[in-house]
């Protein structure tokens, strides 16, 4: 978004660090941070609160805003009868779960911008996503909710508060699940869940389900797992498809990389330009596995060029990884990443241009309109491989052609950044450039990982109190306690140590479990809250079940949970992962595909895991050969350790021979140890036997 004028009166909103708070701080409404001087103010005037939650790179968000927000008159009528209240959802996802829930029973759809009307004591009556200026398509104008929601206020206030009492009560039940008895968490579960699964499958242009169409990795990593368990081809080629059709979208940023954050077609052509850490982490996690099950480099090569995106245009000069580019520049989606065919021929020499214009499929007409702006762009063209059909002089041509494509667009106004630091996407991005390290054997992939780790342990965990901390942006940090921030580092580092077996984040990994447990779980009915019980203003706590865009914090913590247990045979953490896929196994039978994450690790639960003890130095060059020996085997259900700090008892009296062993084990049993990568890769690829050697070594 283009910066507001200085010369514009600040409201409240200019105090705050969010980025998407920021960017309303002149706007004239009357906004309030979420917080106790807008409620006291609500309850003391007995006006209604109008909540309007977003982020800072939502498109929609932005229209809404140069639309209403900024519409004096709107401001003045928002100012006399409500109390207004922006809330950036991406710092609090915690509030904004609660809301859209509501929103979502009462529309029965959901989405950002989303405005929620809730009485003093916060509990919501009536909400919507995005109204326009103007009545259009059924939705009335956003000043005509306003003056209807103001009259029955003032007209029906008892009828108001009667009704969000009884939707808060329904609410209530919603969330508040507990274990449904009877269900036995059984390899059935994940047979029903992929054929579910696969039937949502599109032949065509891969990917599943219908327009819009996002990469939700959580679904195909799942399908991937159980097809190459049960030697499905279809099943293969269908994520393998996939992968090929995203990389070769629009979807895909063909000049710098990274992925948007979904197409709003079928075909993966036309994006929401927006670009989200969250999905480029669990996109290299895809992209590796698929490399590893299928054996396509272009997958490893897709995977290469989202972290030089990533540590290019994403990362803070000391570690930190930010947490999204905006869709919008200048005001126009898309301005950034499209061209026309006449900027090309201009740029580019003839048979450049030529090459370009067939690979890239440009037209005259183009393929996007920004239909959001008043004065849309004429003739744009979202880059995608049209023709992947290349000779060896028209390969030299275009990788040319792309160096002065990319080195134009880097003059042009840059969409917007979001530059906070977020402790949950940067575990998931930080686990993911750990595997991505182990399986492409780039040291600055290693560096930049241990980098991001070093800056979460010096910024955002406080070592005294054991207390994570969630956002950190301009040298400060929040004072929100959540719980997707401790799942995710705790997968994240558990990933990190299994890249080096640094044993100090293996410590560091138990004490982020241990802090998470303390908070946010429930021992009673399994499962973690989002908040935790000292969070106030909060009118319900919530345990988040859908693996959407991003997993769920409970899907991420059950399996890391799961993995951490089987490296330090810690049975408290095994209890709280099994207790947590109890209480949403009812909905693991049901609705599958909703939690397709959790299914990943219930996977790894009724399974026994391999774990792949390194005996030896971890530090020295042969120990490291067998580590990524290990990582380069498309085997979902195992975990690598080494021999020191609070690894289980069994793997200390595992000796190194000569220099650097490995040790393939099942329960007590293990290989004869081996110090040869290529064994450890075989071995890897098939189930070991099981020597009955009553818990020692032949």
């Amino acid at each position: 978004m283009p910066a507001a004028s200085h010369t514009k009166k600040e409201n409240r909103l200019a105090k705050e660090k969010s980025p998407y708070l920021q960017q309303h701080k002149h706007n004239p409404v009357d906004w309030y941070p979420w917080g106790e001087e807008a409620f006291a103010k609500a309850k003391k005037e007995n006006k209604p609160i109008f909540l309007s939650i977003g982020y800072s790179t939502c498109h929609w968000c932005h229209v809404m805003e140069r639309e209403s927000f900024e519409d004096e008159k709107v401001a003045e009528f928002l100012k006399k009868h409500f109390i207004s209240i922006k809330l950036d959802r991406e710092e609090r996802p915690d509030v904004d779960k609660i809301y859209m829930t509501a929103v979502q029973a009462m529309t029965r759809s959901g989405g950002w911008p989303l405005n929620v009307f809730l009485t003093p004591d916060l509990k919501p009556f009536f909400g919507g996503t995005y109204f326009p200026p103007k009545p259009a398509a059924g939705r009335p104008s956003f000043t005509q909710l306003l003056e209807r929601v103001a009259d029955i206020w003032a007209t029906k206030q008892d009828d108001i508060v009667k009704v969000a009492a009884e939707l808060l009560e329904e609410l209530g039940k919603v969330t508040n699940q507990e274990p449904v008895r009877g269900i036995i968490l059984s390899p059935s579960i994940l047979t029903n869940g992929l054929g579910s699964m696969k039937s949502e499958y599109d032949p065509r242009h891969g990917g599943f389900g219908r327009a819009p169409k996002f990469p939700r990795p959580s679904q195909p990593l799942f399908i991937l797992r159980q097809a190459v368990r049960d030697s499905d081809k279809d099943a293969i080629s269908m994520i393998d498809f996939t992968c090929e059709r995203m990389a070769a979208g629009g979807i895909y940023d063909q000049l710098g990389g990274g992925f948007s954050r979904y197409s709003v077609d079928e075909k993966w052509l036309v994006p929401h330009f927006e670009k989200m850490l969250y999905d480029n982490a669990q996109l290299i996690h895809l992209f590796l596995d698929t490399h590893l099950a299928t054996g396509g480099k272009h997958h490893a090569d897709t995977v290469r060029d989202i972290i030089r995106y990533v540590l290019r245009d994403m990362t803070h000069k000391d570690g930190g990884f930010y947490s999204a580019e905006d869709a919008d520049s200048e005001g126009h989606e898309g301005k950034f990443y499209c061209w026309t065919k006449a900027e090309l021929v201009k740029l580019l020499t003839a048979d450049e241009a030529k090459v370009v214009i067939r690979h890239f499929g440009i037209t005259e007409e183009g393929n996007f309109e920004d239909h959001s702006h008043p004065e849309p762009l004429k003739n744009q063209n979202v880059l995608h491989i049209a023709d992947p059909k290349l000779s060896a002089e028209e390969a030299k041509l275009l990788t040319s052609a792309k160096e002065k494509m990319f080195a134009a667009r880097a003059k042009r106004v840059r969409p917007h950044l979001d530059d906070k630091v977020l402790a949950s996407w940067n575990g998931m991005m930080v686990g993911a450039l750990a595997r991505a390290y182990a399986v492409l054997g780039d040291e600055q992939i290693l560096a930049a990982a241990l980098k991001n780790h070093n800056f979460i342990r010096t910024t955002l965990w406080d070592a005294k109190t054991k207390t994570l901390h969630s956002r950190w942006r301009e040298g400060e940090r929040d004072s929100v306690q959540l719980f997707e921030a401790y799942a995710s580092q705790l997968d994240g580092v558990l990933e990190l140590y299994q890249v080096t077996l640094d044993s100090s984040q293996l410590e560091f990994a138990i004490e982020i479990a241990t802090a998470m447990t303390a908070k946010f779980y429930d021992p009673k009915a399994g499962g973690f809250y989002q908040s935790d019980s000292e969070t106030k203003n909060l009118i319900l706590r919530v345990k988040e079940d859908y693996d959407g865009a991003e997993p769920s914090g409970n899907s991420i913590a059950a399996f890391a949970l799961l993995k951490l247990a089987a490296i330090t045979e810690r049975k408290d953490f095994r209890e709280q992962a099994e207790k947590t896929l109890q209480l949403f196994s009812q909905k693991m039978q049901q609705v599958p595909e909703g939690l397709p994450y959790l299914l990943r690790a219930l996977d790894f639960y009724l399974d026994e895991p391999f774990r792949v003890v390194v005996a030896g130095d971890p530090k020295s060059p042969e120990a490291r050969k067998l580590i990524l020996a290990a990582h380069t085997v498309y085997q979902p259900n195992k975990v690598i350790l080494g021999t020191s700090g609070p690894v289980e008892p069994f793997a200390k009296t595992l000796p190194a021979k000569d220099g650097p062993v490995v040790y393939l084990c099942t329960g007590t049993a293990c290989q004869p140890p081996t110090n040869d990568p290529a064994q450890v890769r075989v071995l890897l690829k098939k189930p070991p036997t099981k020597p009955d050697t009553g818990g020692k070594l032949k």
